[in-house]
């Protein structure tokens, strides 16, 4: 892909962008979390890629529009004796001529998002235009409410 790209080096940009991001993956997470964290460990430990890649659809797609948030095809796991697993998941995101690759980073009662890198590719002048085409992205590629089956 042509464009330049972004990285954490942007200081507040980056933290705008995760915050965005942090937007797509709120309903992600809850919908992940009703997977038996057992099973999405295995899949992940036996390296069951295609299995994660069903859940991460299922989920999206009851938020997103299609083909707006794919699995990168890579996760870990941090299991301890003492605490609850934190698990990793590559999520890419692609709408409206950009892409950003990034970690959903699950725990038993919190979610988060750690942005690896961003491209645009019509890149702006400056970052804060950047950062303002992704996230008008990211609104613009949630389905409207009341669109997605009641579960």
């Amino acid at each position: 892909m042509t464009g330049m790209a972004a990285t954490l080096n942007e200081g507040s940009h980056a933290t705008d962008r995760e915050r965005a991001l942090a937007m797509v993956a709120k309903e992600l997470a809850a919908e992940l979390r009703l997977t038996d964290v057992v099973d999405l460990i295995t899949f992940i430990r036996t390296e069951n890629h295609p299995n994660i890649n069903d859940l991460v659809n299922s989920s999206a797609e009851l938020y997103l529009k299609p083909g707006t948030l794919s699995y990168g095809w890579a996760a870990e796991v941090n299991m301890r004796w003492a605490g609850s697993p934190i698990v990793k998941l590559d999520l890419e995101f692609h709408h409206r001529q950009v892409t950003a690759f990034f970690k959903l980073i699950l725990q038993a009662r919190q979610a988060g998002v750690e942005l690896s890198h961003v491209d645009f590719e019509t890149p702006g002048r400056i970052p804060s235009e950047d950062t303002r085409r992704l996230m008008e992205a990211v609104t613009d590629a949630r389905l409207p409410s009341g669109s997605h089956p009641e579960l």
